[in-house]
């Protein structure tokens, strides 16, 4: 791609963005935006993160990734976005952005704005398209961190590429993504490519050639080392933006845009809710005696357990043989029966309980592999060693102190507090609902007093927009735009502002009451139906005790 400039405007949509923006920090002066240059809101880029997205990154910034899917799909909305996943694997948000003026540096204001948002906090990982553009700024703004290009953006180029040998050759496709995708070790996978470049008489294709020189930049094998948070290392990047899948599209204008955002951002919210919920009232089926397998339960989310149960099943098929014993460090090859030649290595050093395996799958992922599980089970360790459970993937992910000292600096009383109350909501929350849903009499309570909580919280909020609306800059010493000067001034809200803005605070609490009666009649229907089971098995043990008297 050139380094010409490329020139968008926002056009009608531009004031309603500046609006949105302004509106969103006058509410919550922990949300993040700028325009670049400074510039007027119909040509300059944008960047906005709200409080959640930088609270969130605080626990989950460590594997980061940048879609711009507009650059190859043609949307009418030049939109990105950052993303990552929380501890239940979900996608989680971590600002957006509108690049509307593509030049050299744009992608370098971008990955600057975003991290003075996420207050200079430097992510382990980022994926991203491969484009040039962006390897630049992500090498000058990022340059610590492992950069990978989007395998399925590779996939979708390739196809394009070489159209003509996906015709004449219907099983290239399928060889190329298995030599990509299923090599299990540096050594596989360069004698798989040369073998189909070979046999498809590729071997002088400029294309694959460039994507040759560029394999450690996108072939999973060569990613292993450094932590992209998946939980599987043939995902490399999905090619969907999974955390607005159905919400945005080629054809959402920039006014549905926002409103979409919004949307997804509440429904990802809510799954994520759920899966908490989910995690702390049901107790997984253990497929082991296993010590360890009881202690993983407790520990990881229902998403991450299941995936260590897998593991730590599979060590049944995957016996340890030991290879070298040199005092400290024994050397362990695992393979499973009658793949004898996948086998990996394992290193296990007794004094500090720790392995390392070829597989590299808890460095990728952190999640422990079977093959060092095959060993703790050879060398008796019974529970896993506190280095192996990392904590963004426990139930408590988001408990406790900033994890990893991430907290973005925002304005005064600012990310700590904001950080302590948000769990501290949770938390009591998550009891309120346990203990709201055990009987329908305390769940009745708990409604009403809900309910009380709702108003409450509403003519607070109410009270408090009029404190702190047009004084409001843009994020403290962080801002690019303020909120409330224009030319040296301050520009208070008319009575006409303050009366919309009720409006919509009215119109929120209706849309909260809603969903709350939603909830209401999905935990009724619950409660109902484990009133109706409580009745047949009473009903059964009744009869059971008929039939033994008799």
């Amino acid at each position: 791609m050139s380094g010409s400039n490329k020139q968008r405007t926002l056009g009608a949509g531009g004031q309603y963005v500046l609006d949105y923006l302004k509106r969103m920090q006058a509410e919550n002066s922990s949300f993040f935006y700028a325009i670049e240059g400074n510039s007027d809101d119909s040509c300059g880029n944008v960047f906005w993160a709200d409080a959640n997205s930088r609270m969130n990154y605080n626990f989950f910034g460590d594997a980061v990734r940048l879609d711009t899917p507009y650059r190859a799909n043609r949307y009418r909305v030049p939109f990105a976005t950052f993303t990552g996943l929380n501890h239940h694997g979900q996608p989680v948000l971590f600002g957006c952005a509108l690049l509307l003026n593509e030049s050299d540096t744009s992608f370098i204001w971008l990955l600057q704005t975003w991290l003075q948002a996420m207050s200079g906090n430097f992510p382990v990982s980022i994926t991203t398209d491969p484009d040039r553009l962006i390897q630049m700024a992500v090498a000058q703004v990022l340059p610590n961190t492992r950069h990978r290009f989007c395998k399925w953006s590779i996939f979708r180029e390739t196809n394009e590429k070489l159209a003509h040998i996906y015709q004449t050759h219907p099983t290239f496709e399928i060889e190329f993504q298995k030599c990509v995708n299923e090599s299990e070790s540096v050594e596989e996978f360069e004698s798989c490519w040369e073998s189909l470049l070979e046999s498809n008489y590729l071997v002088d294709d400029e294309w694959l050639q460039s994507m040759y020189n560029a394999r450690h930049q996108w072939v999973p094998v060569y990613m292993r080392d450094a932590f992209f948070g998946e939980l599987s290392t043939t995902e490399g990047g999905n090619a969907v933006n999974l955390f607005f899948d159905g919400y945005v599209n080629a054809a959402t204008t920039l006014q549905v845009l926002i409103k979409q955002c919004e949307k997804a951002i509440a429904s990802w919210n809510e799954k994520e809710l759920k899966a908490d919920f989910d995690t702390t009232n049901t107790t997984p089926a253990l497929k082991t005696p296993s010590p360890m397998e009881k202690q993983a339960a407790n520990l990881y989310t229902r998403r991450i357990f299941i995936k260590f149960q897998e593991e730590l099943v599979e060590t049944l098929a995957n016996p340890a043989t030991k290879l070298e014993d040199s005092g400290t460090i024994t050397t362990y090859r695992v393979a499973k029966f009658g793949e004898e030649h996948k086998a990996h290595t394992v290193r296990f050093n007794s004094f500090e309980m720790k392995a390392n395996c070829s597989c590299q799958m808890f460095e990728f992922s952190g999640i422990i592999c079977r093959h060092v599980l095959a060993v703790f089970r050879v060398k008796n360790v019974l529970t896993l060693p506190s280095q192996y459970v990392l904590k963004r993937w426990t139930r408590n992910a988001k408990s406790g102190g900033v994890a990893d000292e991430r907290a973005p600096e925002v304005p005064i009383n600012s990310q700590e507090s904001l950080t302590v109350r948000y769990n501290n909501l949770r938390q009591e929350a998550i009891k309120f609902v346990e203990e709201g849903a055990k009987s329908i009499h305390i769940y009745n309570v708990a409604m009403d007093a809900l309910q009380v909580a709702s108003k409450k919280v509403a003519a607070a909020k109410k009270q408090n927009s009029g404190s702190t609306q047009g004084g409001a800059l843009a994020n403290g010493d962080n801002r690019e735009i303020p909120v409330g000067e224009e030319n040296g001034t301050t520009s208070y809200q008319s009575t006409e502002e303050k009366a919309k803005k009720i409006r919509e605070l009215s119109a929120e609490l209706d849309s909260t009451n809603q969903r709350c009666e939603v909830y209401r009649a999905n935990l009724l229907a619950v409660l109902r139906d484990m009133e109706d089971q409580k009745l047949k098995l009473s009903v059964k043990v009744q009869n059971a005790r008929l039939s033994l008297k008799e």
